[in-house]
């Protein structure tokens, strides 16, 4: 059971809805989109997909069985209005309690920093997703599936949920009077996104912020007090790889240096902030200073942008072409796919990064594409795949004779 098929349908409205802001923004003198940051933003939200195309995890094994085994009370399983409104609340409260959990135990947070980490506010950090829930997540949204509720109907009401959240990530809209007490709406999702300490950990909401009402994690947007995205150690890093494993490096290495067992164990389920005592001491941590807050950004040359931003048109596109054709592609040729896109995206940030090393790696990345293609894999729209990499080939080429011709001449001049 996968929602790829009404995700591949509203990819290009979400493209849309970001130029129009974009725009907006721009004539309005209040554009918060940088290139590098949207780039990462939006290649996350591709590299995310793959996972699911390639059923890592065991959420569909354990869902089919439920389902085909009748292993379910059968209360909710009738295609009736009543259970697709159900459904859809019960849906909505799991993922309040999933989302809330992610943000308070440390081995879920790392299944989910990688959508805090943009520092800026706008639809494209709606498109910041990971790449690891699939680790965890179903285990939230079993009892529904126990409820007897329909496999379509489940699929369904889960990528409408995800899709109305995609609106929420703005700046541009302000208060929306009673709306604002119901469902989560931009002015709550802002306070979800800040990490100054008077807003942190609130808002958990997928469409209803009742549950945060009820539950006690409700916190109102103030006037007085203009939201500081991001998270408060910085990612400083616009590798989308990097962003979905940084928390994970982090806990497994706290858990190898502090000498307590007990420590060892707290390390995966204490709250994200905690870390044992021996190791916050010989190992501290940066975290932002808020009253001297400075984005991350780095500056690059034109060339950089726009290779960068051309890999990530490519990998638009071709992503788009598989969302909308997953039963036409071997599992073989998805997972090479899947690496495929991934490195494209890797190397594509770290021309942002200013690390001239990547242009190396890109070159033998668009070589290494060329012969699997001779060797017959990467089948699906093959022309299109083998035409981008002999052009990233050539220009990666390009950048590397460049930057050689740039240093002898530099040189020469010196002697």
């Amino acid at each position: 059971m996968q929602t790829s098929s009404l995700i591949a349908y509203a990819v290009p409205v979400f493209t849309f809805m970001i130029l129009c802001e974009f725009i907006y923004g721009y004539l309005r003198k209040r554009n918060n989109y940088r290139l590098n940051d949207t780039v990462t933003s939006i290649g996350l939200g591709l590299m995310s997909r793959y996972p699911t195309l390639l059923k890592f995890g065991v959420q569909a094994l354990v869902y089919t069985y439920i389902w085909e085994q009748n292993f379910h009370l059968g209360i909710l399983n009738a295609y009736t209005p009543f259970v697709w409104v159900a459904a859809f609340i019960l849906y909505d409260i799991s993922y309040y309690w999933m989302h809330r959990c992610s943000h308070e135990i440390k081995f879920l947070w790392a299944t989910h920093v990688v959508h805090h980490h943009g520092e800026e506010f706008n639809l494209s950090t709606a498109l910041r997703q990971t790449s690891t829930d699939f680790l965890f997540k179903w285990i939230f949204y079993t009892p529904i599936l126990f409820l007897g509720i329909p496999p379509e109907i489940f699929v369904t009401v889960a990528g409408v949920n995800l899709i109305y959240q995609f609106w929420v990530h703005t700046e541009h809209i302000g208060r929306l009077g009673i709306l604002d007490y119901i469902f989560v709406t931009p002015s709550n999702h802002r306070i979800h996104h800040a990490q100054n300490k008077e807003y942190i950990d609130a808002n958990y909401g997928g469409v209803f912020i009742l549950w945060d009402r009820m539950f006690g994690t409700f916190i109102d947007e103030r006037s007085d007090l203009k939201p500081i995205y991001g998270t408060s150690k910085p990612l400083k890093s616009w590798n989308p790889l990097w962003a979905n494993l940084e928390v994970w490096v982090q806990i497994f290495k706290d858990t190898w240096r502090t000498k307590k067992w007990s420590d060892k164990v707290k390390v995966w389920t204490s709250p994200p902030g905690w870390r044992p005592d021996d190791v916050s001491e010989k190992y501290p941590i940066e975290k932002n200073d808020l009253d001297n807050f400075h984005k991350y950004d780095t500056k690059t040359n034109l060339f950089s942008k726009l290779f960068g931003f051309g890999q990530l048109v490519f990998v638009s596109i071709y992503t788009q072409a598989v969302l909308f054709n997953p039963d036409s592609i071997s599992y073989l040729d998805k997972f090479l796919i899947g690496f495929n896109i991934m490195t494209i995206l890797v190397f594509a940030s770290l021309f942002y990064e200013n690390k001239f090393f990547a242009y190396y790696l890109e070159f033998f990345r668009a070589l290494s594409v060329v012969a699997l293609v001779y060797l017959g894999n990467l089948n699906f729209v093959q022309e299109m795949i083998l035409g981008h990499a002999i052009i990233a080939g050539v220009l990666s080429g390009y950048a590397i004779l460049t930057r050689k011709n740039e240093n002898a001449n530099e040189a020469h001049e010196a002697s």
